[in-house]
């Protein structure tokens, strides 16, 4: 039984198994090791073994040894089937190809902002284009430090790099706009833009 939908970490577990046997711990390793672990969520590992349960249960992957170290605890190494080989290579596709709505905390945020008052929103904005910039700057250091690698290894940091920039710019515009007065609301005007909708 094929899954239909796959996950972030789903897809890169398969691409990993797609590469060599591994157990779950070496996963986690090699994810933060090839800083990976900047698109896909590792921190959990209770999340890696969920998702490793669920390929198992679905066919794309299975058990190939399992092991035991004097220093470690019983490992269980996973290798890809061939129906996770398909499917891999379809998610893969449709991951790259189709734009999917997803739902980030921060737009859904915005959608409530006119909650604050335009300098509570400013201060807000400001913080979290401080963080944005140290975010980017971390992206950059990346970058420059895997200069060595083809690009294809790194285009990931790329696209994250470009899409934290273009936050950057665009909370500084807003921030500057708050500041000076060009973005303003009031209750009123808010009731009024509401009715017009009606």
């Amino acid at each position: 039984m094929a899954l239909d939908r796959g996950s972030p970490l789903a897809l890169t577990v398969l691409a990993l198994l797609r590469q060599q046997p591994l157990h779950p711990y070496g996963i986690q390793r090699l994810l933060k090791q090839w800083g990976k672990d900047v698109v896909v969520n590792v921190g959990q590992r209770a999340s890696l073994y969920r998702t490793i349960d669920r390929l198992q249960e679905g066919g794309l992957i299975q058990v190939r040894e399992t092991g035991r170290d004097q220093q470690y605890p019983e490992r269980t190494v996973y290798e890809i089937t061939d129906e996770g080989g398909r499917t891999l290579y379809r998610w893969l596709d449709e991951m790259l190809s189709a734009p999917r709505q997803e739902f980030p905390q921060f737009p859904a945020a915005l959608a409530s902002a006119l909650l604050l008052a335009p300098d509570e929103l400013a201060e807000a904005l400001e913080r979290r284009e401080r963080a944005v910039a140290k975010t980017l700057a971390g992206l950059e250091e990346m970058l420059t430090a895997e200069d060595d690698l083809p690009r294809i290894a790194v285009l990931e940091i790329e696209y994250l790099r470009e899409v934290t920039a273009a936050e950057a710019r665009w909370l500084r515009g807003v921030v500057e706009d708050l500041r000076a007065g060009r973005i303003t609301w009031s209750r009123e005007s808010l009731e009024k833009a509401a009715a017009r909708r009606e």
